[in-house]
């Protein structure tokens, strides 16, 4: 749970302050120091919405009980792995984010709409905030475990990269980081699938099929990594979804998910890719040249 914690969070962190980071920095090249109130307007707006929405969300939670909850539980995490695919579907689109970004920003900018770029910064902190809160939920749904910690460790990791970003003081390699998170954050929402049909039969909805399909978790005594109650078992089925005493219907959902997932993700990545280095002073840099 943590170390899937920590990625998400790190993530759609990341995410955000890279658009705060290209914004400002792009107000910043052409010289309008008086929009960039607006973009921490939006940024606070953003932030302060997101805190709402988590309260209501977890305000909802608390009334259902029963069949009804794990209906619900069942449903978050099914509407997590959904966001979580559409999340890695468009970074695997994007060839140039920081060039539409200044795009949007020069419209505003050059109609003198101040609150074009407070929306602009506001509905993205907002989206990666509502995503957040329904990935977050769903993640604790599937494990025990608090993710405290790695929310924790996200936070600090992915604004203090954001950070060293808009000074320049690192070259960002985006194309392998998000390769990678892709990858994993692909096999956890695999995971979320398959515990999310679990709960839907658990409240009714879903019937059960040939359950357990077969379980290791009685072969294999608890030290042993394949019992799912070990520490390593532990550890894979907080962030992955594993599972040492399935039913049919669910790891016929896991694999179905994550052979056709992953095989959209590669031909996706293979036809738009995007951009491999990036820092805010060097998309500003290519923005310069390419006026010129």
């Amino acid at each position: 749970m943590v170390i899937a914690s920590f990625i998400i969070i790190f993530r759609e962190v990341l995410e955000a302050v890279l658009v705060i980071s290209i914004v400002l920095g792009y107000i910043s090249k052409i010289n309008k120091p008086e929009f960039k109130k607006w973009v921490w307007y939006g940024t606070f707006a953003g932030v302060a919405a997101s805190f709402i929405g988590k309260f209501l969300f977890d305000f909802l939670i608390g009334g259902f009980e029963g069949q009804a909850e794990a209906l619900f539980e069942g449903f978050a995490m099914l509407i997590g792995a959904v966001l979580i695919t559409t999340m890695i579907f468009w970074m695997a689109g994007q060839k140039k984010i920081a060039h539409e970004l200044e795009k949007r920003v020069d419209v505003y900018i050059s109609s003198s709409k101040k609150g074009g770029i407070f929306f602009l910064v506001f509905i993205s902190i907002i989206r990666e905030g509502i995503e957040l809160v329904i990935f977050l939920t769903a993640a604790e749904f599937a494990s025990e475990s608090l993710g405290w910690l790695g929310t924790i460790l996200g936070f600090v990791v992915g604004i203090g990269l954001g950070v060293l970003l808009y000074f320049g003081t690192i070259k960002f390699n985006i194309k392998t980081f998000f390769n990678v998170t892709s990858i994993i954050l692909i096999l956890f929402a695999a995971g979320l699938i398959a515990h999310g049909i679990h709960e839907l039969q658990e409240g009714g909805l879903i019937p059960f099929v040939l359950y357990p399909l077969y379980d290791l978790n009685s072969i294999f005594p608890v030290p042993n990594p394949l019992n799912e109650n070990s520490a390593i078992g532990s550890i894979l089925k907080a962030l992955f979804g594993y599972n040492g005493n399935p039913g049919l219907i669910e790891l016929i959902g896991y694999w179905v998910y994550l052979m056709g997932i992953i095989s959209l993700w590669i031909i996706r990545s293979k036809v738009k890719p995007m951009n491999e280095n990036f820092n805010v002073k060097t998309a500003n840099n290519e923005k310069k040249m390419e006026a010129s």
